[in-house]
C-alpha cells in the first residue's frame, strides 16, 4: 500500500467520506494507519493512546444502535434546521446514510485515551483531548493518502457506560472519537473551505488581515 501522496495533496482533498462500501480492509493497512497515527505529538510524551478496531458483527451492530438512538433526535433537528438550505441538506443526507448503514463498516476505529479528566475544567478537558486529535487526525490524513474512506465522529460516545461495556474498556480507558473506515462508494477531491482572512486575527479577536 502506497502512502506516498504529497501531503499538500492530502490535505486539500481531505474530507468527510460516510457512504462506504462493505469491502473488507486488510488487517495490515488498518496497523499501519494507526502507525502513522501514533507519530503525532501528545502531551508530556505520555502516548496514552489506545485503538480499537471492531469488526465483530455483534459490535459494530451494537455501536450503531447507540449512533442511531441519538441520531434520531439530531435529525429531527438538522430537518428543520435545513429545510430552506439544499446544500446543509445533501450534508444531513450523507449522515442519515451513515446512519442507516454504520454496522456496514468493513472497519470501525475507536480511539481511546488511558487516564482520566476533570470535566469540569476547560484546560483539564482541553489538555486530554488535545493529546488524541492530532493522532486522529494522523490517521485520516493517511487513510485520504490511500484513498480510504473514513469519518470522525462523537455521536455513538454519548452513553459512555455503553460503549465502555460493548467494548470491555476499564475505567481509565476513555473512548474519544469514533472513526468507521472502508473504501469509499464516492471519491475525494477539492474542498471548499472558507477564505483564511474571514477567520484570522492578529492580536485581538476582529482584527483581520487584508484579503
Amino acid at each position: 500500500m502506497d502512502f506516498e501522496m504529497p501531503l499538500r495533496e492530502a490535505m486539500e482533498t481531505q474530507r468527510a467520506i460516510r457512504r462506504l462500501k462493505t469491502d473488507p480492509v486488510d488487517d495490515e493497512v488498518v496497523l499501519r494507519l494507526i502507525d502513522l497515527a501514533l507519530r503525532a505529538p501528545t502531551a508530556s510524551n505520555a502516548q496514552r493512546w489506545e485503538f480499537i478496531v471492531v469488526r465483530d458483527p455483534k459490535i459494530k451492530k451494537a455501536i450503531a444502535r447507540l449512533n442511531r438512538q441519538l441520531w434520531r433526535l439530531y435529525a429531527r433537528i438538522g430537518r428543520w434546521a435545513t429545510r430552506h438550505n439544499a446544500k446543509r441538506r445533501r450534508l444531513l443526507a450523507a449522515v442519515q446514510w451513515q446512519a442507516d448503514h454504520f454496522e456496514e463498516s468493513p472497519v470501525i476505529l475507536v480511539a481511546c485515551l488511558k487516564g482520566t479528566y476533570i470535566p469540569f475544567f476547560h484546560i483539564s478537558a482541553a489538555s486530554y483531548f488535545g493529546s488524541i486529535f492530532p493522532a486522529v487526525q494522523n490517521l485520516l490524513l493517511a487513510a485520504r493518502a490511500v484513498n480510504l474512506g473514513a469519518a470522525l465522529t462523537t455521536i455513538p460516545l454519548w452513553n459512555l457506560l455503553a460503549m465502555r461495556r460493548i467494548l470491555g474498556l476499564p475505567w481509565n480507558v476513555t473512548p474519544c472519537v469514533v472513526i468507521p473506515l472502508g473504501w469509499p462508494l464516492g471519491r475525494y477531491g477539492p474542498t471548499t473551505r472558507r477564505p483564511v482572512h474571514e477567520v484570522v486575527s492578529f492580536d485581538r479577536f476582529g482584527n483581520r488581515p487584508a484579503a
